[in-house]
């Protein structure tokens, strides 16, 4: 599974010959408390028991890279999205790396 840091999505996303979506499994309300803001990447909601029932809606074509508080649901989403044949990244560290290394008024909770 690649695991690319906060700091490398930007760059991830445009080595990309489509572009990417960028996959927040967390819950809502932990999306209302902290959120990103992506250039390159399609931003798409999705909380980590949703997938399996809501799997149509991700385009297999598109490269996916993964996101949640800490790097653990995204990683097993990721692993998840691999197996039916998705394209997929983990981001390491998930929001809250984002939040140290990217962007530091993201709330870090």
């Amino acid at each position: 599974m690649e695991q690319i840091s906060p700091a490398q999505v930007a760059e991830w996303a445009k080595g990309q010959a489509l572009r990417p979506v960028l996959l927040d499994v967390r819950e809502g309300w932990e999306v209302q408390t902290a959120s990103v803001q992506t250039e390159g990447l399609d931003l798409v909601h999705m909380p980590m028991q949703t997938i399996p029932a809501r799997l149509d809606e991700l385009d297999k074509s598109r490269p996916i890279a993964c996101l949640c508080h800490h790097g653990g649901r995204s990683m097993q989403v990721a692993s998840f999205l691999s197996q039916h044949g998705y394209q997929v990244a983990n981001v390491s560290g998930g929001i809250h790396a984002w939040s140290m290394q990217v962007d530091p008024t993201i709330p870090v909770y």
